[in-house]
């Protein structure tokens, strides 16, 4: 049996990583799109292009939410023909608001006067990080975007800083060359700054090559001067286009976010067919993204796993095309975690136009869940070292039992700690306490090593962590924070400094 270790977080289910011995069967989730999608369209003048195409959606951007200020937040790429208007596809920044993540407001900004442009660059992908644990008020918030010159053969990456999101400084360090589409994060388990980067090889695969510093400007400096390094490819499991399918697909972008114990990463595949066959047949590429996961931030695994994010080619759907992921995903809005995407509508303005922000829901955790569908199943996991007093589980146990027995280096069962002593779950709940009849809590044993065995009988498990707090709060990354979580995008008790 494995010793391994525990990042602080909830621990999911989403490989073998936990996992000793089961009999239960592992499922894959995908979020529930919204039924009124989309929830962000392209309506304003300002929003069209040169040629009177619409756009109001991520090129990886960001939807947060800011727990100081209380609320939704959301950046977007957006048609900038007013600004530009001699540009046939000139692009620049606009920034949202909601209270609630589904209804949003285009408040006016000081930048271009009665609209609600943030950032006139002309731009191609962005990343904007609200950067919650960074004590300089004046950086709270980092733009990292492609500025575009020559239809994206010859940009340049730039980093800018806000206070507020919306007053941008002047860049404070640009890149050499690069292509356009471009996607950077914070990895908070290793304290560096990463920027991930299109890269085809010498026969037009696309693949991604990556740049990382602990200094965001050493960072942005650095890359198109032979820092950065190949990262991966496609495997031959990514989906393909079912009317084209002699192409190979290849990797797009990729997105990445911390989410509890692990990284979240976002895969978005294209499937051809290329630009110039796309505007011949009047149709868009399609590009849809897969969910991929890992432990070390550097190896991602996404094999056999369903497209998250996906097309719909029904006449009229707002994504029949081009889905593209968001940063800052996912949202956690109580039991729920809400994603954002992007799609483009057919239409007769031209072939790659009208490109809308869509929303889609999933249980908290809820990526994978571990089930049985009889009364013998289990799960034992490896043995572990663990911090906090309490343990917790999210589970539907609505038409089943959940109980849990705690195990010592042996396999033995720790007195008080059986499956006997143990109280059922009967319920679905995303944060539920375990206890024992003589045993609220793991403290007479937090120096020990141990395993813990789960009895499932007619439910599914989604995750398990413990805590230092009768509340339930894991410790985990919060990725794009949420309502009433904690202002460092940890989750902790929201009132603790």
């Amino acid at each position: 049996m494995r010793h391994i270790f525990l990042q602080k977080g909830r621990q999911l289910f989403v490989d073998d990583f936990l996992i000793n011995k089961t009999n239960l069967e592992r499922t894959f989730h995908v979020p529930e799109p919204y039924k009124f999608n989309p929830v962000l369209e392209p309506k304003e003048e300002w929003e069209k292009t040169g040629i009177g195409a619409l756009y109001a959606a991520p090129f990886s951007d960001g939807v947060w939410y800011d727990e100081s200020e209380r609320g939704f937040k959301m950046w977007y790429m957006a048609g900038a023909g007013n600004q530009y208007p001699s540009l046939e596809n000139a692009f620049y920044t606009c920034y949202a608001e909601s209270d609630d993540g589904i209804h949003w407001k285009k408040e006016f900004r000081d930048v271009i006067p009665d609209t609600n442009v943030v950032d006139c660059t002309i731009r191609d992908a962005a990343t904007i990080w609200l950067d919650k644990m960074d004590r300089q008020p004046n950086k709270r918030y980092k733009m990292f975007l492609t500025n575009r010159r020559s239809e994206g053969k010859d940009s340049r990456l730039m980093l800018k800083y806000s206070s507020d999101g919306i007053h941008w400084s002047p860049p404070k360090a640009i890149s050499g060359k690069i292509r356009d589409r471009f996607s950077a994060y914070f990895d908070p388990f290793q304290s560096r700054w990463v920027v991930s980067l299109r890269h085809e090889t010498s026969d037009a695969i696309k693949t991604r090559t990556y740049a990382t510093n602990v200094d965001p400007e050493k960072l942005v400096e650095g890359i198109g001067k032979s820092e950065e390094k190949f990262w991966f490819g496609p495997d031959g499991t990514e989906p393909r286009h079912p009317r084209f399918p002699e192409i190979h697909p290849g990797i797009y972008n990729f997105d990445v976010i911390a989410y509890e114990s692990i990284y979240l990463g976002y895969y978005t595949i294209w499937q051809g067919p290329t630009n110039e066959m796309a505007e011949e047949l009047g149709i868009h590429k399609r590009n849809e993204v897969i969910l991929g996961f890992s432990r070390d931030g550097n190896s991602f695994s996404k094999t056999d796993h369903p497209v998250f994010f996906g097309v719909d080619e029904t006449p009229g759907s707002w994504n029949y095309g081009n889905v593209q992921s968001y940063n800052g995903s996912p949202i956690v809005v109580g039991d729920f975690l809400y994603f954002y995407f992007s799609g483009r509508r057919r239409n007769d303005i031209m072939w790659d136009s009208h490109m809308s922000t869509g929303l889609a829901r999933l249980r908290r955790d809820g990526f994978v869940s571990l089930r049985a569908e009889k009364e013998d199943g289990f799960l034992i996991t490896n043995l572990f070292d663990f911090t906090g007093e309490f343990l917790f589980v999210n589970a539907n146990m609505s038409k089943g039992i959940l109980k849990v027995e705690v195990l010592n280096d042996q396999l033995e069962v720790i007195p008080g700690f059986s499956k006997d002593d143990c109280l059922p779950m009967c319920k679905n709940d995303t944060k539920y306490r375990i206890r024992w009849e003589t045993k609220e809590s793991l403290l007479s044993i937090a120096s020990k090593s141990i395993v813990l065995k789960f009895y499932v009988e007619k439910g599914a498990l989604f995750s398990f962590w413990f805590s230092p707090y009768i509340t339930g709060e894991s410790l985990g990354f919060t990725a794009g924070g949420g309502p009433a979580l904690h202002w460092s995008g940890r989750d902790l008790p929201p009132d603790k400094d």
